[in-house]
């Protein structure tokens, strides 16, 4: 059923021997949600329009993943991304009435529809591992999803988190630069978007909306689509000028300040009160009166500062802080929070923890939003609490739990984050450890956790590099820095039972 397949309603209608039954209120509010995504009459009932409108080809993907910054009309965004930008793909198997060339060759634009906006770049491969696969299949295909033959689903793809592969079904009459059969340019353009992370989006005219609108010779990237591949990727900061790289003169060329050398306060004392990712994707540390942004090889030049200066009306010595999905950021300190927009303090605080957060204890140790589900957990010497502001209560009758649930994690952390590479992390004194989100314990890599805080996030050099104190995880090959294949994923996504990927990381 198509309200099914597509994600309005429970997967197991499609299913006749489940034996699920469907109310009439269910199908009128799969219906309803549908024609609202859809940009239709809102009338809850099968009509013209509405049929019409299902009967176009399509992205296989389902409507409804992901989440958008508002309830506005916009992109949407699935949850998970690359965590490098040098992106890799191979066509394992290529249609059956194109030329080989010329589907390189439009494969090749649709990628750079993307890299044309951010700093992303595609290689293509012939062999070997990649980033994305590419396969052009007929009906059952290994997946799970088999393709319906001409029209209906012409293509689906895997998010980051599940491989980014594409498969596009065969037999569709793919063309090129023609009003004939379907644009193999735009639905490829289309389905690498949900590859790096784009969900479907409800703005009609946007490249992510879910639906087949026919060759179009003049195309063009929509605002949302750009809007949508930059909140993942950032803006294009070079432009290829030939023989190598050059500033984008659109971007303003006062930008990120270089790092610092070292910072001697955090080298001897690496031990942090809290740290965050702000709205704009900066990473900030607080220490006591002040506070670090932190670049990719360490501490950016011109700090610390005062934490006072920056957000007027907050204190130092902060237990914990995070940015919810809102772009508001707390702080918690003591029984009290304070939440700012940006640096701005937003509205009158600060406020009791017990009044606005319902159920957290006063004095933690650590607070995070965690990408597997998007609810904001609390830390405090051997528990935790789940905090969901859409539930009441918003901390179930089962919390606190048990620290150790988090396998691998000490008690009485410092801090707790959810970088922006999308793995989880916790300190503790001048260690901290890596989690993994689908294993649900602390990483196993080489050096084996937990590490040097100093070292691998500060830069210092007199820090070392290998694991620090006791209780490490047993260590796994080292990755080559040369390769992107490494051993982590984390999970975001809605399909368990999707390939996964494998990438390297740093830290």
């Amino acid at each position: 059923m198509y309200l099914a397949q597509y994600g309005y309603l429970n997967p197991s209608v499609r299913n006749p021997s489940s034996g699920h039954i469907m109310d009439e209120s269910s199908w009128r509010r799969a219906i309803s949600e549908f024609q609202s995504f859809a940009g239709l009459n809102n009338t809850g009932e099968l009509d013209e329009e509405t049929i019409k409108l299902m009967s176009l080809p399509r992205c296989g993907v389902k409507d409804k993943v992901g989440f958008g910054e508002s309830r506005a009309k916009r992109y949407a965004l699935q949850g998970s991304r690359w965590r490098v930008k040098n992106l890799t793909y191979k066509i394992s198997k290529y249609p059956s009435r194109l030329n080989r060339a010329e589907v390189d060759a439009e494969l090749a634009k649709a990628f750079s529809v993307w890299s044309d906006y951010t700093d992303l770049t595609f290689t293509q491969k012939r062999s070997g591992q990649v980033h994305i696969e590419i396969r052009f299949e007929k009906g059952e295909h290994g997946d799970g999803d088999p393709f319906d033959g001409p029209g209906g689903t012409l293509a689906h793809a895997y998010f980051p988190v599940y491989g980014g592969d594409a498969h596009f079904d065969d037999a569709e009459m793919w063309s090129i630069s023609s009003r004939r059969g379907t644009n193999l340019f735009q639905v490829a353009a289309h389905e690498f978007g949900h590859s790096l992370g784009l969900s479907h989006s409800d703005v009609r005219s946007a490249l992510m909306a879910p639906f087949y609108r026919g060759f179009d010779p003049a195309f063009q990237l929509d605002q949302d689509d750009i809007q949508g591949i930059q909140a993942l990727y950032g803006h294009k900061t070079q432009i290829d000028i030939g023989g190598g790289v050059a500033q984008n003169p659109s971007i303003p060329r006062i930008t990120t300040p270089q790092p610092a050398a070292e910072d001697p306060a955090l080298c001897a004392d690496p031990k942090i009160d809290t740290i965050f990712n702000s709205a704009d994707g900066s990473t900030f540390i607080f220490k006591g009166e002040h506070y670090w942004r932190l670049t990719e090889s360490g501490i950016a030049a011109g700090y610390p500062r005062l934490i006072s200066r920056s957000w007027p009306g907050l204190t130092g010595n902060i237990d914990a802080a995070f940015t919810y999905k809102n772009g508001k950021t707390y702080f918690f300190k003591g029984s009290k929070y304070w939440r700012y927009n940006g640096q701005k303090m937003d509205g009158d605080y600060p406020k009791e923890i017990s009044e606005g957060f319902t159920g957290i204890p006063d004095n933690l140790d650590a607070a995070l939003v965690w990408s597997g589900n998007g609810k904001i957990y609390f830390y405090k010497g051997s528990k935790f609490w789940r905090f969901d502001p859409a539930q009441r209560p918003p901390v179930k009758s089962t919390y606190p739990k048990p620290l150790s649930n988090w396998e691998g994690i000490p008690d009485n952390i410092d801090a707790a984050l959810q970088y922006v590479n999308g793995y989880t992390y916790f300190f503790k004194g001048g260690s901290y450890w890596r989690f993994n989100d689908r294993t649900f314990s602390v990483d196993m890599d080489n050096p084996a956790f937990p590490r040097s805080t100093a070292h691998w996030w500060f830069g210092c050099s007199s820090a070392p590099r290998g694991t620090v104190g006791g209780n490490a995880r047993l260590s796994a090959p080292t990755p080559s820095e040369e390769d992107d294949v490494g051993d982590i994923l984390f999970d975001a996504g809605v399909k368990s039972s999707a390939p996964r990927s494998f990438f390297w990381f740093r830290k």
